[in-house]
């Protein structure tokens, strides 16, 4: 039988901080949050694993996943999340990176567009007790306006082209991180609005399953 505990602790000692990811709070939630739960039971025993784990069965379209630890440790962390922070969780899945979210913010929202996905997430987090959370669903790549503007938004998979229908969803000041590009050249990538004006700028080299709604269209060829 898997040992979580000491599989979770590991995880962090020996895949997060090693890699960089040192940001206390973020640590500790990780240390704290059972990422087993949040996965198909026949998973479970991968759940510290530093890769991408499917929650979703489907002969075609997107997979959707959890994203590696790591992965998601180094997008959150250099979100900064601050604990009065107005959080947009787009693609949560079953709602793991929702939690080390909420750990951190005032406020989170959770987008789901898969049905069962997001009853998952809902079910996870009210076990766990997190009553800053509202898991809602709808199209990925329209964002949830309707609550915002946010301080931070979290995009937990890849995007073929830069997410401007999230970006136009970022409050002054605001940052969204998310994976983005094709193949190899795939990057962490941060934005940040100031007066307005978005920019972004390279993270770390990075994988991720692409998120529905996030391809890129495809080009036309004479």
């Amino acid at each position: 039988m898997t040992d979580f505990a000491a599989a979770r602790q590991f995880m962090v000692q020996g895949q997060v901080r090693v890699n960089d990811v040192t940001e206390p709070r973020l640590t500790s939630a990780m240390l704290e949050l059972p990422r087993e739960r949040f996965l198909p039971a026949a998973l479970a025993d991968l759940a510290y694993l530093d890769r991408d784990l499917p929650v979703t069965s489907r002969s075609s379209g997107p997979q959707r996943c959890l994203l590696k630890p790591l992965t998601l440790a180094k997008l959150i962390q250099a979100a900064a999340v601050e604990s009065e922070d107005r959080v947009l969780d787009v693609g949560c899945a079953t709602g793991y990176g929702t939690a080390l979210l909420a750990h951190l913010a005032a406020s989170v929202v959770a987008l789901e567009e898969d049905a069962d996905l997001a009853r998952d997430a809902e079910r996870n987090v009210d076990r766990l007790g997190f009553v800053n959370v509202t898991v809602v669903r709808g199209p990925l790549g329209d964002g949830w306006p309707v609550l915002g503007p946010y301080d931070v938004i979290v995009v937990e998979g890849r995007c073929e082209i830069a997410p401007h229908r999230l970006l136009s969803q970022l409050g002054e000041g605001g940052c969204l991180v998310c994976v983005q590009g094709r193949g190899p050249g795939a990057k962490g990538i941060a934005y940040r609005c100031v007066r307005g004006d978005v920019s972004g700028w390279p993270l770390f080299e990075a994988t991720a399953p692409l998120l529905p709604g996030f391809a890129k269209p495809p080009a036309f060829v004479f």
